[in-house]
């Protein structure tokens, strides 16, 4: 049985991610244990996941196995599917992450709801008026902040809502993925309603 100290690291990371800016201390207590924690998820088909620079750790299910080789346990993390515009959404925000990196300067990034919708707007239905796009981009913009990956940001009264790109992002949608990108969005735009004949062009 684990003990204490080790429950207390297992059972935030069973119900989600462990930020270091969000509780120091816990964290520290993770990387100080980190190997322990890493056997006794083991046991459960899981792995942890941690990046010290980023400062976040989570689990994951282990990969599936060979064919052939012994059945696997139940998955303990389930699968989220996602609509089509939360991938999307999520896509451009890894890729604004990725520019903003290579730039140099704050390690927050932090996007306007307006930045956001201009993102998307190439990609959403032609014709929508704005306050329809609007309406939309709050939609998608809360999937995804329960997903983790964004941080709504408390603004002063007047001023347009914000949100913040949680860089455990980074770990879901990788640098090979990335390297696709533009394929992906060629693609993206092919299926959506009113913009096929564009992308035919």
């Amino acid at each position: 049985m684990a003990s204490p100290d080790l429950s207390a690291l297992v059972i935030p990371l069973l119900k989600g991610v462990i930020y270091q800016e969000a509780d120091a201390g816990q964290w520290n207590a993770l990387l100080t244990l980190q190997a322990r924690v890493r056997d006794y998820v083991a046991v459960l088909d899981l792995e942890l996941v941690l990046d010290e620079a980023e400062g976040y750790a989570f689990l994951r299910a282990r990969p599936e196995p060979e064919e052939g080789a012994a059945t696997r346990l139940p998955r303990l993390v389930a699968r989220r599917p996602l609509s089509f515009p939360v991938s999307l959404l999520l896509a451009l925000l890894r890729k604004k992450l990725a520019e903003f990196d290579a730039s140099g300067g704050d390690t927050r990034l932090v996007l306007a709801r307006d930045e956001v919708a201009e993102l998307m707007r190439v990609f959403l239905r032609e014709g929508s008026n704005e306050a329809r796009l609007i309406d939309q981009i709050d939609f998608y913009l809360g999937k995804v902040v329960e997903l983790g990956f964004l941080r709504r940001l408390k603004v002063e009264h007047g001023q347009p809502p914000m949100v913040e790109v949680r860089r455990i992002l980074k770990a879901f949608v990788d640098a090979q993925w990335l390297a696709e990108f533009d394929q992906r969005l060629a693609a993206y735009r092919s299926l959506l309603p009113g913009r096929k004949e564009a992308a035919d062009e």
